[in-house]
């Protein structure tokens, strides 16, 4: 039987002209790339993304497609994307799900492993 699996990784960046240090927020762009490893074409329809700072406030994010895109991805293609999120401390942390289903409408989620938002000023 056929599988459907999306492999998600993401790198991040501090953007300091969005950002407003000391008092924040802070800006921060994330590139994700989104791979199909299965062996079945299937498309990303939805995301859902949980932000939490430093002072464990947390926003959710729900919505259709990425960036206005609900990528179709074959087997072994993959689509890349950027974004960004603000926060209000210098360091938080994401994580997301992308909701997906497959070219014969079954659906799966797409679990993105959490990643940490850091601004440079934390890391000297």
């Amino acid at each position: 039987m056929a599988a459907a699996r999306f492999e998600c990784s993401v790198r991040v960046q501090y953007l300091p002209e969005r950002s407003e240090p000391p008092d924040g927020p802070y800006a921060f762009a994330y590139t994700v790339t989104v791979k199909n490893s299965g062996d079945i074409a299937a498309q990303l329809v939805a995301r859902h993304w949980v932000i939490t700072d430093a002072e464990g406030r947390v926003e959710e994010v729900r919505g259709l497609a990425v960036v206005g895109h609900q990528p179709l991805l074959a087997p072994g293609e993959a689509f890349e994307y950027t974004s960004w999120t603000r926060i209000a401390t210098p360091h938080g942390r994401m994580q997301g799900t992308y909701f997906c289903m497959t070219e014969d409408a079954h659906p799966f989620e797409a679990p993105v492993p959490a990643f940490e938002l850091v601004s440079p000023s934390l890391l000297h």
